[in-house]
């Protein structure tokens, strides 16, 4: 379980978008902090990305700390922090945010999918 976290957090960081995507059901759904509305599945992930990378989005790198993974039967929870380099428009961010991923066992199998990804703000202070 721990190498799907794992990939899922090294395709992230490395902007390989289609193995970043491949990490996720395609009934997954997503809570961003910095997004207005909740993304209800997997598809409309990929639109906002895509429009993203269109306004000159970029991951340069991203590291984990403080993992915490718990499993549930075929359900596993995956929380960290999460420290983010990105280009947007041409310029560079840094973002510290808390993250917290679910995955599910696909069908009794060993291979694993995120299905839910919950991305906040660290708290200041």
């Amino acid at each position: 379980m721990q190498r799907a976290a794992d990939a899922l957090i090294a395709a992230f960081a490395s902007n390989h978008s289609e193995a970043y995507f491949a990490a996720f059901s395609e009934d997954a759904t997503f809570v961003f902090h910095s997004c207005d509305t909740l993304l209800p599945n997997l598809s409309a992930y990929r639109q906002l990305w895509t429009s993203w990378q269109a306004d000159g989005f970029a991951v340069i790198a991203c590291t984990s700390r403080n993992p915490l993974l718990t499993l549930h039967g075929d359900t596993a929870i995956f929380v960290h922090e999460v420290i983010t380099h990105l280009r947007v428009a041409g310029t560079e961010a840094h973002s510290h945010e808390r993250e917290t991923i679910v995955f599910r066992r696909q069908h009794g199998s060993r291979h694993w999918l995120a299905c839910h990804e919950h991305l906040s703000l660290m708290p200041t202070g």
